[in-house]
């Protein structure tokens, strides 16, 4: 512990973001980092705790506290503080294969689980990850390091979001000859076309995949497993299949006019959007124009809020942002206290631009859509909504949000999104691997494990787990790479 009193002496800094009136004429990352002596000084407020709740990973109180990648966070909070970086990214590389990508969309758990924001604010763990990544790419730390040897073992990994490019890094560092197949255009996933640019710009991960393909990784775009590409086929020219195809079944509202036009998943949106930007910078027109419309979103996450941002950036007459749920308290509740993860409100970057050009939060509470409303032309142009209640199921007992009689109200809507979450795996892969699904509709494995029902064919991700964080994502995609090299080869030495 190099700064023994840093917790007392400093306070937390964060890197300031663009105003949101700034920052909302374009799609690029907003945040300007802090510099090397600052971020040293952010390095130098943490405690290195004897019990080290950030990296814990654990589940208290029903929910994860710490990293699930068990980060050794006060190893390389203290390397920052006395200027050994490239330590740092050694320590930060051990058990994290894309930090450069979780130190720009991870919710950060860590810092929730952090002593210091027991009695004060947590030290600054997410930019001190980005630190240390960005400052391995500008002094060559991360450069590519293929390996030395190589087995004569062939892994498919079907799917390129954060499980299955973890599990390509982790095999093929493993010597192993690792294909990743991908169905879109940009091997990514979720990272590359779920996730808006601002939040993580795409050049952010072609730089990765590009040290990945220098290390020895094929990618194979285009490749819609399943579809036209045969399973069969992989199965036959590959010793193990991994299965990391995200749960990609949006949750649907069922409500009366659905069939209106203008009423669309929210990944649709997000994709179409990002596409159009990479390929043109929307020359072609091929996204789903928000100008001068007023917008209804339907999910108060993550999602949601980054269809919140996006509207406004393609210029919406008005954005509302429709959740089910209660608002959360501003502080934590006695019943909710560190180190489980807080259960609070949070603004976030949508949010706050919202607020800088309309004048107020886009977000109503316990509010649903009752019914879509279309004009002449098969066009939605309103929304009936209604407020929503807390009452038990007489049946389950089990609590579950109903409509209020008689509180419905009308609001206009040329554009609705839906981002009401994910309902699992899709089903047309799991049939051409023959895979069996669980009631959640994910693949099933035995507990703690990633084998399939189908010899050598494992699973990994959201396709395994259910709709999740990018951090757990990278936690399946590192498990399941150390099952898959165990049964090849008959012992493990991946971390």
């Amino acid at each position: 512990m190099g700064k023994p009193t840093g917790f007392l002496e400093y306070e937390r800094v964060a890197s300031e973001a663009a105003a949101p009136l700034e920052r909302i004429k374009n799609f690029n990352e907003f945040h300007t980092p802090l510099s090397e002596e600052e971020q040293k000084i952010q390095g130098a407020r943490c405690m290195e705790c004897g019990v080290p709740f950030c990296q814990s990973g654990m589940v208290i109180g029903g929910m994860v506290s710490g990293c699930p990648l068990n980060n050794l966070t006060p190893e390389w909070n203290d390397l920052i503080y006395i200027g050994n970086w490239e330590q740092a990214y050694n320590r930060l590389k051990k058990t994290n294969s894309f930090p450069e990508f979780t130190s720009r969309v991870c919710p950060a758990p860590c810092e929730a689980a952090c002593t210091c924001g027991l009695h004060g604010d947590p030290v600054s763990i997410k930019e001190n990850e980005r630190a240390i990544i960005e400052h391995a790419y500008e002094t060559g730390y991360a450069k590519a390091n293929p390996p030395s040897m190589r087995t004569d073992k062939k892994i498919a990994v079907i799917g390129s979001g954060p499980s299955g490019l973890a599990a390509a890094d982790q095999l093929n560092k493993r010597g192993h000859n690792v294909t990743v197949f991908e169905r879109e255009d940009r091997v990514g996933g979720l990272l590359m076309y779920g996730i808006p640019n601002m939040k993580l710009e795409k050049q952010v991960i072609e730089r990765k995949i590009n040290i990945m393909k220098q290390e020895g990784v094929t990618f194979v775009t285009g490749a819609n497993v399943g579809e036209n590409y045969k399973a069969g086929k992989i199965r036959r020219n590959f010793d193990s299949v991994i299965l990391a195809c995200g749960a990609s079944n949006p949750r649907d509202i069922q409500a009366p006019g659905r069939d209106a036009q203008g009423i669309y998943f929210a990944v649709d949106f997000l994709k179409a959007t990002t596409k159009s930007l990479l390929n043109s910078n929307f020359e072609d027109g091929l996204f789903i124009p928000a100008k001068d419309k007023h917008v209804i979103v339907i999910g108060g996450g993550d999602t949601g809020n980054d269809c919140v941002g996006t509207s406004i950036r393609l210029g919406c007459a008005s954005v509302t942002q429709l959740e089910m749920m209660p608002k959360l308290p501003d502080q934590r509740a006695e019943n909710n206290a560190w180190p489980e993860w807080p259960r609070v409100c949070k603004t976030d970057y949508g949010q706050e631009e919202a607020i800088a050009v309309f004048g107020h939060d886009p977000r109503i509470y316990q509010t649903t859509v009752k019914e879509f409303i279309k004009d002449e032309t098969g066009k939605v142009c309103k929304v009936i909504l209604v407020k929503l209640e807390s009452q038990k199921n007489p049946e389950t007992g089990r609590m579950m949000m109903v409509p209020i009689e008689g509180s419905e109200w009308e609001a206009p809507a040329d554009l609705v999104l839906i981002a009401a979450g994910f309902l699992g795996a899709q089903s047309y892969v799991a049939d051409a691997f023959g895979v069996e699904l669980n009631a959640r509709t994910n693949v099933a494995t035995e507990e703690g494990h990633y084998a399939t029902n189908v010899e050598n064919v494992f699973t990994a991700g959201d396709m395994h787990r259910g709709q999740s964080l990018v951090v757990w994502a990278i936690r399946e995609g590192r498990n399941v790479a150390k099952e898959v090299d165990r049964c090849l080869m008959g012992y493990t030495n991946l971390a």
